[in-house]
């Protein structure tokens, strides 16, 4: 596409946004939880794996587990078995127990609402702490990049970067901060309903005369 100013960005990003808006007015977090610390597990067990299988193995496991002591105290391998439907659970499963220790020991089992010392707990990077800031305590402190985002940023000529750190970046000096949390919701929606990877449906989409359509087959 023809090199497009910052200002003119700036101006295709908010009919991005309208459209969007208007699309998917109910978008939000599709993780089901019920609380903060739900969410954080949640998060951290989605890591290369689908929300839909999060949410089957999250609906006994918050059941059982209700608070970071629960959590921490549990016996390793018994934790780890009731996770072992989702992918690198073992992993995972150290990454929750020693979160939740920490949380315990300086947090007094709350989550905190700051971006610093969430990225201190295992297991948590920018995109999980950006997902329970935004969506647990509406702090927006940056924007959520997953694969869907990062994608869809490149295919909507948003940023040429392919990195996380670098595509949020490039997304926070185009998107009003107050729009931060739900702007990846809302490409997340359209990620998964109608701009998919391979074959994404440019006849029917709803920001056709917004997109160059970068990497799609002309």
């Amino acid at each position: 596409m023809p090199r497009e100013s910052q200002a003119a960005k700036v101006v295709r990003i908010g009919k991005i946004i309208a459209g969007l808006r208007q699309t998917y007015p109910d978008a939000h977090c599709e993780l089901n939880h019920s609380s903060s610390l739900e969410l954080l597990i949640a998060t951290i067990l989605s890591a290369q794996c689908t929300d839909k299988q999060v949410n089957i193995v999250t609906a006994a496991l918050f059941a059982k587990y209700k608070t970071a002591a629960n959590y921490a105290q549990a016996e390793p391998e018994t934790f780890a078995n009731d996770i072992r439907r989702i992918g690198l659970y073992r992993n995972k499963a150290k990454n929750i127990q020693a979160a939740c220790h920490l949380l315990i020991e300086k947090h007094g089992g709350q989550i905190p609402r700051t971006m610093d010392e969430l990225v201190a707990l295992p297991g948590v990077g920018r995109k999980t702490a950006n997902v329970v800031l935004g969506n647990a305590y509406g702090i927006n402190d940056g924007v959520v990049v997953d694969t869907h985002v990062g994608r869809l940023s490149v295919r909507l000529g948003l940023t040429r970067e392919t990195q996380p750190v670098k595509v949020e970046q490039a997304l926070m000096k185009l998107i009003p901060r107050a729009e931060w949390t739900l702007f990846s919701d809302w490409l997340i929606w359209h990620g998964r309903r109608r701009c998919a990877a391979r074959k994404p449906d440019c006849e029917q989409c709803e920001l056709r005369q917004h997109c160059p359509r970068i990497g799609v087959a002309k």
